[in-house]
């Protein structure tokens, strides 16, 4: 299979056909190693983490919430010539 690079923005971009990515069972996220030696990208499934682009993910923080958590509202009330 043969694929070009195609411009994107300030950027360049390689697409995979969604057959080849099947095929391989690599799925959204992916991890890329650049081996300029050998003249090679190589594209890997990425390993689970329990990160997601830096940020925590939403099932480890609501597993960390306490048992009895209940969500509260907050009134703000005025404290000068504020207008509402």
């Amino acid at each position: 299979m043969t694929t070009t690079l195609q411009a994107w923005g300030n950027s360049q971009g390689l697409r995979l056909p969604k057959a080849l990515l099947s095929a391989l069972k690599l799925g959204a996220s992916l991890e890329v190693e650049l081996s300029p030696k050998q003249d090679a990208i190589i594209v890997k499934p990425s390993k689970a983490s329990s990160r997601v682009r830096g940020r925590h993910r939403i099932e480890d923080l609501v597993a960390a919430m306490p048992k009895r958590y209940k969500a509260a509202e907050f009134a703000w009330s005025k404290s000068g010539r504020e207008v509402w």
